[in-house]
């Protein structure tokens, strides 16, 4: 294949990948915490060619990754609605490890415990977080640091954690959820943060800017 034909391949397919991102994007403006996806285009694989046997000049280089943004605060007044508001996630446990969200859509299971849309716990930071039968939702409340009770009873305390310069690392797990990636990254306790009882963090996703 020639130079010229290599460059003109190498655009057509980050334009066809930048339009699934944006359609992808689109598709979920609507979604509780959804994070938008970017592409990073580089200047060159010319800049890369260190450690290359070869490499074309000119031809584009392309990497997806989220925008982590602050979403919009949206007052819902359901009980059972959190949202964050500064940088840092949820933690969802499941038998393959945590994952972390953004989406503080949570409902209480049938052992008494709060979770997910998809039934996963919401980790606390010393275990499940666990809401007794005679308690309501409406009677729960909470403090912005993530502290859960029910009038004098203390319910337990989000684990929130952040992975400051790291987090443009995270993997895409589905549902809203990101993961790890294999190399490991190291989760801390989420400083400078706030949870809003009642609300929900809208997308991210600008549709002027995406079209």
């Amino acid at each position: 294949m020639s130079e010229v034909t290599t460059q003109i391949s190498s655009s057509i397919n980050a334009l066809m990948r930048e339009f699934d991102i944006i359609t992808h994007n689109l598709a979920n403006v609507s979604t509780v915490g959804y994070k938008r996806r970017c592409n990073a285009f580089s200047k060159s694989l010319e800049s890369q060619k260190a450690g290359r046997q070869s490499y074309s000049p000119g031809v584009i280089d392309v990497v997806s990754e989220f925008d982590f943004s602050q979403g919009n605060i949206v007052e819902t007044g359901r009980d059972l609605d959190f949202a964050l508001y500064g940088r840092g996630f949820f933690v969802i446990e499941t038998p393959s490890g945590p994952l972390y969200t953004r989406n503080g859509v949570f409902r209480i299971n049938s052992n008494g415990q709060l979770v997910d849309s998809s039934g996963r716990i919401v980790a606390g930071s010393a275990g499940p977080i666990t809401i007794p039968a005679n308690i309501l939702p409406s009677q729960i409340s909470i403090t912005g640091d993530g502290s859960i009770g029910a009038g004098e009873v203390a319910l337990g305390k989000f684990r929130l954690v952040d992975f400051r310069d790291d987090e443009k690392k995270l993997v895409p797990a589905g549902d809203n959820c990101y993961r790890m990636p294999q190399k490991d990254i190291t989760p801390v306790s989420a400083e400078n943060i706030i949870v809003k009882h009642h609300y929900q963090e809208a997308s991210n996703v600008n549709m002027i800017d995406e079209l």
